[in-house]
């Protein structure tokens, strides 16, 4: 009888495992996987004399952890590409929204559309993030902003996850922005969500977290407060888009709840860091929304890193602002826009992603007991994930031990 299921050799490794020193590289390693589970990882040199009912050599390939996207808004209908070219010529964000454009533009055709066409868009974009590397995605809702089109969005994630190969976590983010049905009533919105939405995702099991929009265009810090509380008595642990456009008081709001994490972060002040440091909350970076809009507002990455916040990097995926669906791309921005190392990308999109979404005990490493949830390259060196650009180096996917790219 096998001791094994699955041996991998000849591949280098980067493990990414928190502490190591230069991506936790082993060179000319071997990774045994039993029950879906990484069994064994070391040099081969070393590997002990147990059978496996299946060797693979990987003719000198690098594997990392399988990519995590801890941040998009994947299914939406519609697109906003009409848009984008009519920004891009001149035209004030301001203008296309008063004629109902802009996000409410997605909210109307998102309610419009049926189940079937909300899932198999979804599901393209979803492939597209496989093919980069992606094991593990979290999915928002929030192009819905009504008790219907909410659930309609979240069970459609969850079915995402019960029909693909790919792990989902899906995430209420019904605080996005105020609807129309509710202008000029912020308070009256965040009461519909808390007293009839979110008791009806807890009783369906729909959502693993609860997000909002800290923003002067969205939900302010007390109407935020008082839906993290209702999320929270309710089992939901929380995340929050922080500090985006102006510094909110967002990454502060965030620490308080000691959310999973705060995202984008471009105006979050010093105070703000140390807060999240102190409550373990995750920054998560979001470069695609950062360059679409053309922002020049840094996020605070040297005070970050000096406070020892971890950082993640996601997509973003989303119509308006970030319609990015590569996390090797986003990797690769990163790097550029946010002077990030090649390190730190690839640790923000395994590890630190892990850790953003509540996972990191079971993946964003590659070490013994954790889920064989592997990427196999076709690099010469990890820093290369982050250094190249269009291009596709994936030469394997396996989830869970199993191939499925």
């Amino acid at each position: 009888m096998a001791d094994w299921d699955l041996l991998l050799t000849d591949l280098h490794v980067a493990t990414l495992a928190n502490g190591a020193a230069d991506y936790g590289i082993v060179c000319d390693a071997a990774l045994a996987i039993a029950d879906g589970e990484i069994a064994w990882l070391g040099p081969a040199g070393e590997l002990p004399g147990k059978r496996a009912e299946e060797e693979r050599s990987l003719g000198g390939r690098w594997a990392t952890p399988a990519l995590i996207d801890c941040h998009t808004h994947l299914i939406f209908a519609g697109d906003r590409a009409v848009e984008y070219e009519e920004r891009l010529s001149g035209v004030a964000y301001e203008d296309i929204a008063a004629r109902g454009g802009g996000i409410l533009s997605t909210v109307h055709a998102t309610r419009e559309a049926d189940i079937e066409t909300l899932y198999d868009d979804a599901h393209r974009r979803l492939q597209q993030l496989a093919a980069s590397g992606v094991a593990t995605v979290e999915i928002k809702s929030g192009y819905g902003l009504d008790v219907a089109s909410e659930l309609k969005m979240l069970g459609v994630a969850r079915n995402l996850g019960d029909t693909s190969d790919l792990t989902i976590r899906t995430t209420l983010l019904a605080a996005h922005t105020v609807p129309p049905e509710f202008s000029g009533n912020a308070n009256g919105y965040i009461d519909l969500i808390c007293d009839e939405l979110l008791p009806e995702v807890v009783e369906r099991d729909l959502a693993d977290a609860v997000d909002a929009y800290c923003e002067r265009v969205a939900f302010d810090a007390p109407q935020i407060a008082k839906l993290f509380r209702h999320s929270q008595e309710l089992g939901l642990p929380v995340r929050l888009h922080a500090d985006q456009l102006s510094d909110g008081g967002g990454a502060e709001l965030a620490a308080h709840f000691r959310a999973l994490s705060a995202d984008h972060l471009e105006y979050t002040n010093e105070a703000g860091v140390r807060a999240l440091a102190a409550a373990g909350t995750t920054a998560v970076l979001l470069p695609g929304a950062f360059l679409t809009l053309g922002e020049t507002q840094l996020p605070p990455i040297d005070t970050l890193r000096d406070a020892g916040v971890p950082i993640a990097v996601a997509t973003d995926c989303n119509p308006g602002t970030s319609p990015l669906c590569s996390m090797t791309e986003a990797m690769s921005v990163a790097s550029r826009l946010f002077r990030l190392t090649p390190e730190e990308c690839l640790a923000g999109a395994t590890r630190n992603a892990a850790r953003a979404l509540g996972l990191l005990d079971d993946r964003g490493t590659l070490e013994k007991g954790k889920r064989a949830d592997i990427a196999v390259w076709n690099v010469n060196h990890p820093r290369d994930l982050a250094y190249w650009m269009g291009t596709r180096p994936l030469e394997a996917l396996l989830i869970g031990g199993l191939d499925i790219a």
